[in-house]
């Protein structure tokens, strides 16, 4: 199991909107609803290996792509302050020569459980519940 792997692990295992995940190299495929699969995989925000937020991508099984968001490490958890960083550090990933890990700032389970609230957040608007009732209209 590689990093990548084991960091979605620990996110999809908090996730409520997620099911039947499967990990394939860096990224995370699973079911959101009949028709409706996501994908979940850490993603480099400008600067080479290294990985600031989680992208989720929605996929109709039928249209291909139907959505995709950046949920952005920072957004979630703020600025972190460390031993080595008093005024706060990005919480990000970085790869050093092959090796990947959590910068300067190791992320908690708690922080694991509010990435995992954002990612159903998101999931959610596009559950069987939403498929359903997207054919009524207010009276």
């Amino acid at each position: 199991m590689n990093f990548f792997e084991q960091e979605l692990r620990k996110l999809v295992g908090q996730s409520n909107a997620l099911a039947d995940p499967r990990y394939i190299g860096r990224a995370c495929y699973g079911r959101v609803s009949d028709n409706i699969r996501a994908k979940l995989q850490f993603v480099e925000m400008g600067y080479g290996s290294k990985y600031e937020g989680l992208k989720v991508t929605l996929l109709n099984n039928t249209e291909g792509e139907i959505d995709t968001n950046i949920i952005r490490f920072k957004d979630i958890w703020g600025i972190k302050t460390t031993k080595n960083f008093p005024n706060g550090v990005a919480p990000h990933i970085s790869t050093y020569q092959g090796e990947s890990s959590w910068y300067a700032y190791q992320p908690t389970p708690a922080d694991f459980e509010l990435l995992a609230d954002s990612v159903d957040e998101h999931l959610e608007m596009f559950s069987e519940d939403m498929e359903q009732n997207s054919g009524q209209t207010m009276t």
